[in-house]
Order: structure tokens, then sequence, then C-alpha cells
């Protein structure tokens, strides 16, 4: 049996019969590759995450109107992600790849930091896009060295895309792609066409959803006579009225200029809807994505309690609900944006064709915008992928970030970070750190995040606040008030993230901290009602932590070379298999 897709140029039993074989030939066992969580929750919508065991922090998830079309999905996101490293996109990589004659792709550039300049070098970006990125003229080439290698020494990591409009190439540095534009724009398909037209289509949809709400457009709904067009659809829907939901759906192309559909569920009060966007030239496609975009990984019950939520929140919330994250094509938004009276007419609209007539197509709106498109085709995986950026379109975080929030951060600390377990300080250095650390980072960044690293739920480091990393560093100096303030701190906005022995432990620290400086009572007094009240062992760990015997209690001591992290070395076994891939293609 084979069964062909609108917008997709193979089978789908082709394409998963290809995009496994590809997986297993890349070393990527697929017998270790979990199908763990498929979700049907009702006719014509399906969805599924899959997860490589052997490196669990890689996961990708597909959807579609029927099993093989979800499964294809997620087979396709999980090598445009593999092809594209966006699965290694928030994670140092190591001294020994930083050091190796290529970090990212053979045709990558570096280009050597000049501590003097304020710009990079002129051979990085364009003229256009320096002005993008660097409007201020604050940019420094130390913000551009990439997280992966955070090789200073070897300066701007860039990689070349071909500028669309006149097919010149342009080095774009990593660091900007990982700062701004993470998976948004990357897609595989059985083709170079079908991949640049879905990247396009991720990048509109996303776009128009931002512009509808941020200018708060009414959208027109889709009549009734084209909804009974696409039979699946209304099945779809149908069977979500049945469940008492309230679904309606509406035209997103803004008078035909954008080929973008919008699925909506009301909240039991009608203040806030929960809608997903879907882009394709081909309306019936649009609208299928909308509509598994607004299920995937959701089961009806978890769906409606998002409602229930919703409705609860904005009783007591004037805030407008509209501030999803720009990577997601579902969320909140308010229920005005579908009242009576739209800004925009319906258009009936649907352009058939080739993938490459699509991707013409797409390429011509973005341009008929004023819109730059900047393309990178990748097929060392054997099959075709791509990551495609469109300034002003597809960044998922402000150009600000490259200054205000960089991911590279924590590039010149990371060795002393990850060292912190094991050293031996005095007062006065454990103080000038915990100044560092206060002038550097804001209190809730979480460690692993700016330090690259992949941890896992039994890791103390997982959760390891600055806040918290504070209040160690003060116990390890010998300043117990401060090292109070830090512990309550950690009490009153992290202890939800940790695990339960971890959360224990720093509320014994608490206790145990506030009895030491109370003058009144000798601690040993106390220490078999601690005892009984959080374990003998927690006691002794916060209570040898204020007297100085134990240091950072629960942190695993590492350096560069990351080998100190079991989870993190199952990341650098798989990103090995890529460079192997990237080196015989």
């Amino acid at each position: 049996m084979t069964t062909f897709v609108t917008g997709k140029d193979a089978t789908l039993e082709a394409t998963i019969a290809r995009f496994h074989t590809q997986l297993q030939a890349l070393g990527f066992n697929m017998d270790s590759m979990e199908s763990a969580l498929w979700h049907n929750p009702i006719p014509n919508v399906w969805s599924v995450q899959i997860r490589d065991i052997d490196a669990p922090m890689n996961v990708s998830h597909g959807k579609g109107t029927s099993q093989k079309a979800a499964l294809a999905s997620a087979l396709g996101e999980y090598l445009e992600r593999l092809a594209t490293n966006d699965f290694y996109n928030d994670y140092y990589l190591g001294a020994a790849v930083a050091d190796s004659e290529f970090v990212h792709y053979p045709n990558e550039k570096w280009f050597p930091i000049d501590l003097e300049e304020n710009l990079p070098p002129e051979a990085i970006l364009d003229e256009r896009l320096t002005q993008f990125y660097d409007p201020t003229l604050e940019l420094l080439g130390t913000d551009l060295v990439d997280l992966q290698s955070s090789n200073m020494v070897r300066g701007i990591c860039t990689l070349p895309f071909e500028r669309q409009s006149d097919k010149e190439t342009t080095y774009i540095p990593v660091n900007i792609i990982s700062n701004l534009y993470a998976s948004i724009g990357i897609s595989t398909g059985d083709t170079q066409f079908e991949a640049r037209a879905q990247a396009l289509c991720d990048i509109i949809e996303r776009k128009i959803k931002s512009r509808v709400i941020d200018e708060k457009i009414s959208l027109p709904e889709i009549p009734q006579p084209t909804l009974s067009r696409f039979t699946t659809i209304q099945g779809a829907m149908d069977a979500l009225k049945a469940k008492g939901f309230q679904i309606n759906s509406y035209d997103a192309s803004l008078g035909g200029k954008f080929p973008v559909v919008c699925v909506a569920l009301s909240s039991p009060d009608k203040q806030v809807s929960f809608a997903a966007f879907g882009a394709h030239p081909c309306f019936e496609v649009a609208f299928e994505r909308a509509i598994t975009e607004l299920l995937q990984g959701r089961s009806l019950d978890e769906l409606n309690a998002l409602l229930v939520h919703s409705a609860e929140s904005s009783a007591t919330n004037n805030d407008d609900v509209s501030d999803n994250q720009p990577a997601e094509s579902a969320g909140f938004v308010p229920s005005a944006l579908f009242q009576p009276g739209s800004s925009v007419d319906f258009s009936d609209w649907s352009i058939s064709g080739t993938s490459e007539e699509h991707f013409n197509y797409l390429m011509g709106r973005l341009h008929a915008e004023g819109a730059d498109v900047y393309i990178a085709d990748y097929d060392h995986l054997g099959v075709d992928c791509c990551r495609i950026i469109v300034p002003g379109w597809s960044e998922i975080s402000p150009v600000d970030d490259l200054i205000e929030a960089n991911n590279n951060v924590a590039l010149e600390l990371r060795e002393v970070l990850l060292a912190l377990p094991n050293v031996e300080w005095d007062a006065e250095q454990y103080a000038e750190m915990f100044h560092i650390v206060e002038e550097e980072f804001d209190d809730n960044t979480l460690l692993p995040a700016i330090l690259g690293m992949a941890t896992d739920t039994s890791d103390a480091w997982q959760t390891l606040r600055v806040g918290e990393l504070k209040c160690l560093i003060a116990l390890a100096g010998g300043d117990l008030e401060l090292a109070l303030e830090y512990a309550q701190w950690s009490v009153a906005f992290n202890t939800s993230t940790y695990s339960t022995d971890r959360a224990n432990f720093v509320r014994c620290l608490v206790d145990s901290l506030k009895l030491a400086l109370d003058e009144e009572h000798d601690p040993a007094t106390l220490k078999a009602d601690f005892e009984r009240k959080y374990g003998s062992e927690t006691v002794a760990a916060a209570w040898g932590s204020i007297e100085g015997s134990v240091r950072f209690h629960g942190l695993t001591a590492g350096d560069l070379t990351m080998s100190q992290f079991p989870p993190h070395q199952k990341l650098l076994q798989s990103y090995r298999k890529l460079q192997t891939a990237k080196t015989q293609n």
C-alpha cells in the first residue's frame, strides 16, 4: 500500500523507510529509538514523540492526519535537527571538538578576534545584515564566539549561506544562529525544494501569528462551504465539538497575501482562545497543519484543563495573554481576534503546483515584503535538509539578546565554575567569586544553560540556579548571613524544580543556618530534632556545609572535557557520529 500526501514529493511509506535507513546508516540504531508517546485524541489527528535512548536529550515530534504521516514528520524532524546541529545548539562540545579540524561543518570559516575593534571583520555578514544585527554599533567580536566551541583563540566561527537575491555567499556567525534562530527555519524533505518550501512555511506561519497578535488583527472565519470541501478536517472539528469544545477556523492570509490558516478553541468564559496556526501554499495542507498543531502531544483532558486554567487566570489577570514564545505555533491569544467584524476579508486562496513552484511562490511573497532570504542546504546525511534565515521574520529572540542575553555569557567562567566543588580557597577568594557571579548573572539563571551542560534529573547541577550557587559560595567562604539570604531565596524561587532530596537539603539548610546564627541556642541540643525532621544524612550535609567540612554539597566537580557528566558524554558520542558523516560526505 502506498500513501500520497499533498505537499510531499514521495509516499509516506517511502519517506519512512528512507529516513529510517539513513538513521541506521549513520549509527543511530533505530532499535533504540523510542516511539514512546503516541497521541490520537480524535479521528484524523495523530502526533508522536521519538527519542534516542542512547542520547535521551535528543527528542523530536511529529504530527499529521494519520499515524504514518506523524511518524514521517517525527523522523524528518529528527534528521533536520541532526543535519543542522540543532540538537547541539545549547551545549558546549568540549575542548577536543573545539580544537578539531572543524567544529560545525567542513566549510566553516574562522575569523580571529581583534580585541581593539568593536565590529567583527568585514568579511563576516554583509552590509545590510551588519546594520540589522548591530544597529547600535555595540557588538564586539567576543560577543560572536560560539557557545559550542567557546574557542576564543580561534575566534568567530561562521557558516556560508546563499543570499537568494543575488546568489552571493554570506558568512553568518554560528553565535548569531544559535542565539536568535534555534530551530526556526530548519526542515527536511524528500527533495531539496520540499525541504526549502516547508522551512519558509515555518517562518511565515510564526511571523504572521505574531503580526496578527501584535497588531490585533481580527480574522475572518472560514465559511462553511469552504470548510465542507475538506472532509478530513471537518471530521476532526466535528469530533471536538462532540466532546464539548467550541472550535472555529479562520483565514489568517491577511487578504490572500500569506498562505496561513488559524484554528482556535475558546475558553469557557470566551475571554481567551487556544489557537494554532498552519502555513502552506495548499489551503488544505495549511488547514491540516493548524489543527494537528493544536492537538500535538495533548490529550483532550489536558486540552480542557488548559482552557479551564486560562479562564481562571483571565479572571484575575488583566495582562495580555499574547506573550507566547515566538517559536511556538500554538498558544493562548485574546478572543477579541475572533470577534465578528474582521479587519480583513476572507480569501479562498490555494496555490497548486510542485514543491519548486511552492518555494518560488513563497520566495515571491517574502521579496514583496522587502525581506532578504539566506539559505544553507545540507545533504551530508543522505537526506535533503536546509536552514533558512530571513532577518526580521525568523528570529525567536530579539537582536538585543546578542548583547543582553548571549548564550556565551559564561564562556570565560565555565572552567572555574565547573571546578568550584573541588577548589580550596580562602574566604577572600570566595567573596571575590561571589561578587563576580553577582555582577555577571541574574539569580534565576540556570547554570547548566549558561555552561552548556547536559544533565539528568538526579543531578543537582540540573536545577542549580545562580541564586543557589551564591548560597553555596557564601557557605564555602564562611559568610553565614549571606548564605541564609540565598538559601531562603532558593526555597522561595526554586524548590518546585528540585528533586525531593535536594528540596529537603535546602530547607534543612535554611533552618540550620538560622540556628547557627541564633546565639541563644546550642545547636547540639537540637540535633536529634533536626535528624527526626530531615534525616541524619541531610543534617550531616547541611551542618557540614555550615562548619566548612562539606563544600558545594551534591555537585560533582568537572573540567572542560565534561567527562565527569555521563549525560553530556552521551551527547558528545552522538555528535561524533555526525562529525564522521560530515567528513565522509
